[in-house]
């Protein structure tokens, strides 16, 4: 009898922590492409250029990978990720921000660096959570639900049942199911 594997884009933070540690690149790929809209949603928060994302990005997922080792709860690599980003986005605005005159004083202390604003650190999270449920729920029902409500403008009931191959009549109840279903892995993962 062969044992089914859970593909490793199902596996919690936990095991695919564990996994990375142990060695497995696909660990590490599935990881990054899990967390990859988090870190980049907080230097985007900073008003920083796409270039300057990808430098915000590269060097979180570089400090990821120098320190996952000193990770003491993997649940807690979420906020461990915003916090990194959080820093080399205020970095890197700060650097770009810097103008040094000739009269400057050498040696002042540097200013501290703000803590992550609640409502950011809240608003991080949530939107993670919800790239997480959506993750899960089937091909059609995320994109149907992409389609209705994440698209600007959402688009008509007729062109998403042309879309998914689905008859129009058949698009209010197929979108209640999907909503059900998003709701109760938002429910498991501690949404409310």
């Amino acid at each position: 009898m062969e044992v089914t594997r859970k593909p490793l884009n199902t596996w919690d933070d936990v095991r695919l922590v564990k996994a990375c540690l142990a060695g497995r690149e696909e660990a590490w790929s599935c990881l990054i492409e899990k967390y990859k809209a988090l870190i980049y949603s907080i230097p985007v928060k900073y008003g920083l250029s796409k270039d300057d994302a990808s430098d915000v990005f590269q060097a979180t997922c570089l400090e990821l990978l120098a320190r996952l080792q000193d990770l003491r709860k993997p649940r807690a690599l979420p906020k461990w990720l915003m916090q990194v980003a959080h820093h080399e986005s205020y970095r890197l605005k700060r650097s770009q921000q810097r103008m040094i005159s000739r009269d400057a004083e050498l040696g002042l202390p540097e200013p501290e660096t703000p803590a992550i604003a609640e409502s950011i650190v809240q608003l991080t999270q949530q939107e993670q959570m919800l790239r997480e449920a959506m993750s899960l729920l089937t091909p059609q029902c995320r994109r149907l639900v992409e389609l209705l409500f994440l698209e600007t403008p959402a688009r008509p009931y007729a062109e998403v049942a042309r879309e998914l191959g689905l008859a129009r009549g058949s698009i209010g109840f197929t979108r209640e199911k999907c909503i059900e279903r998003l709701r109760r892995q938002l429910s498991k993962g501690g949404f409310h």
